[in-house]
């Protein structure tokens, strides 16, 4: 039965693999093209240029990072950095999520519960950066402080999980 369920299932791993691989090397040939802001401008500029760059944003680690860099003290900057990194997460846990069953047939199986828990541990990033987010525009500072509470929840999670693997034993 499991050998039938996984064949059944080629075709749509195959096209998630290709589309997560095509996206991937998108990514990577655009961290060579420089997307930026201007350093120093002013509030009115900023808000000019960020919207003038946005539009044509596809790949978004290297701006929201390079944004973030040099406005952080901008409500604008934070929040996209917090949003893209939230983003990206959570894309990666669902394609965890997605292809857990043809990496991994049998979910008793120790590589199979290892890349759950690791999954798992992704949704405290997701979020704290979403929560992150409308904190930005009340306090920029403390919402990149905040981000800092991942350690400890995924700290928290992992003591949690050892127990929980003691606790079968």
């Amino acid at each position: 039965m499991a050998a039938t369920r996984t064949s059944a299932h080629t075709p749509g791993t195959a096209r998630l693999i290709a589309l997560s691989d095509g996206i991937y090397a998108i990514a990577m040939t655009l961290l060579v093209i420089n997307v930026a802001v201007p350093a120093d401008l002013s509030d009115a500029a900023f808000h000019k240029a960020l919207s003038g760059t946005l539009p044509s944003l596809v790949a978004l680690l290297p701006f929201p990072t390079s944004l973030l860099a040099e406005y952080a003290s901008k409500p604008d900057a934070v929040a996209l950095y917090a949003s893209a990194m939230a983003a990206i997460h959570a894309v990666h846990a669902a394609l965890l999520l997605l292809t857990q069953r043809q990496v991994h047939p049998s979910p008793d199986s120790p590589a199979a519960k290892a890349r759950l828990r690791f999954t798992v541990q992704l949704a405290p990033s997701v979020l704290v950066f979403v929560l992150s987010i409308p904190l930005a525009y009340v306090d920029s500072a403390a919402a990149m402080w905040f981000w800092i509470t991942v350690v400890p929840a995924h700290v928290a999670l992992g003591r949690y999980h050892r127990r929980q693997a003691w606790a079968q034993d």
